[in-house]
């Protein structure tokens, strides 16, 4: 699969929310904010995965319609891979 600029961007700035998060902790701040800061992390990284699931989705379901083949496993698949990622 290759993946697009757009996911990669979403996953330069979760890299940047981690620092942050990180820069926050050495600064001694309040439990509060960093775990505000810490689940905008997890929210990002959930929509990055989820996008990555669905690009991929339409990708493999494109392909195997030119096969000839049945896509509801493919469908199955993604969403067990979105319900393992939680």
């Amino acid at each position: 699969m290759q993946y697009d600029d757009d996911v990669k961007r979403r996953l330069k700035r979760v890299e940047g929310q981690i620092r942050g998060v990180l820069k926050m902790m050495e600064e001694e701040q309040p439990c509060k904010d960093v775990v505000a800061q810490l689940s905008a992390v997890r929210s990002a990284a959930d929509k990055a995965i989820a996008y990555i699931v669905a690009v991929n989705l339409e990708q493999c379901i494109f392909e195997e319609k030119e096969a000839g083949g049945d896509t509801s496993k493919l469908v199955k698949q993604a969403v067990e891979l979105l319900v393992k990622s939680r």
